[in-house]
């Protein structure tokens, strides 16, 4: 029998100080069987990192023809595609192919520092690709603000996002890498 996405539901306050963005969503999450809950929270920071009205989940994980995320135009066209992780080349083609923008979101220290170095130069000749590494700061983990239902503020300044459940605050920090 194979396993089922679980779900998880998130009230997030978002206070984005670099775009001006200020407001509140509701979001329903469903996290793959093989998904981590850090990864999970990944995608709530690129979805505050990117906070719109149209941009939507995806299926991710489970799916080679869709992103983490992504904006649709009014006329379906794809605006924005955001992957997290470290895709390989021939998938960046495609995405960059499709969509007017693509922001990749590598996380995981070393290995994600290894896929730049062996990929970055040949990444460069995408113009609509931008790659922002996230890196956790402090001893407090993401995964630990993972829960079925919770609210969560983040504050986003100057490269830094700042994520709090109200009894732990977890910051990230952004590097451009392209």
């Amino acid at each position: 029998m194979a396993l089922k996405a679980t779900i998880f539901k998130a009230e997030i306050q978002i206070a984005d100080m670099d775009r001006n963005h200020y407001q509140s969503y509701p979001l329903t999450l469903a996290r793959h069987p093989s998904e981590t809950d850090e990864r999970m929270l990944l995608r709530v920071v690129a979805f505050a990192l990117n906070a719109d009205e149209q941009l939507s989940f995806c299926k991710g994980i489970s799916s080679d023809d869709e992103p983490d995320l992504w904006q649709k135009s009014l006329s379906d066209e794809i605006e924005l595609w955001i992957e997290l992780g470290q895709p390989d080349e021939k998938r960046l083609r495609r995405a960059c192919g499709r969509a007017r923008k693509v922001i990749v979101y590598p996380y995981a220290e070393r290995s994600a520092s290894v896929w730049w170095q062996q990929n970055g130069a040949d990444f460069q000749r995408f113009d609509n690709l931008s790659v922002i590494k996230l890196s956790a700061l402090g001893d407090v983990a993401l995964s630990e603000l993972a829960q079925k239902n919770m609210t969560l503020t983040i504050t986003i300044q100057e490269g830094q996002i700042w994520l709090s459940d109200g009894v732990r605050d977890v910051t990230l920090e952004q590097t451009e890498w392209k």
